[in-house]
């Protein structure tokens, strides 16, 4: 065998090595695999209803300004601002015997003691008035 034909030889069995370990490493991550199993279940902070708790207050802002997730405001736009969810999320909001389905609209609250603002139109349709207790979740 020449050097230029064993040279060829060992690249081609580094290549096959290479693609075999990446090939296992998919098929493990696939079955769930590159992740370490916590055994038991993981409470979730929540109520024992399936629901979190949270502090939300109503908040407006002038007609035709944009929110940080791009919707347009306006006096009907129904939707949540949270620091963390992302833009577009949905989930339930209940108060008051009254459930939404509804979205995060925009960033904040800016108000210390809350954990959501809800829009004006959104406050008013579940009759939430200053900040009160929710209960939330995410929609399936």
């Amino acid at each position: 065998m020449s050097p230029l034909t064993f040279q060829w030889a060992i690249w081609l069995a580094g290549i096959t090595l290479v693609v075999a370990v990446g090939a296992l490493a998919l098929a493990r991550r696939d079955a769930g695999g590159g992740r370490e199993s916590i055994p038991g279940p993981v409470p979730v902070p929540g109520t024992a209803n399936g629901y979190y708790t949270g502090r939300a207050g109503p908040y407006s802002a002038a007609d035709g300004t944009h929110t940080a997730c791009g919707e347009t405001f306006t006096a009907k736009l129904q939707g949540i601002a949270h620091p963390v969810l992302p833009c577009g999320v949905k989930i339930y909001v209940r108060f008051a015997g009254k459930e939404v389905l509804t979205q995060v609209v925009d960033r904040g609250p800016d108000v210390t003691g809350r954990d959501f603002a809800i829009t004006k139109a959104l406050a008013d349709r579940l009759g939430l008035h200053g900040t009160q207790t929710i209960q939330w979740r995410y929609a399936r």
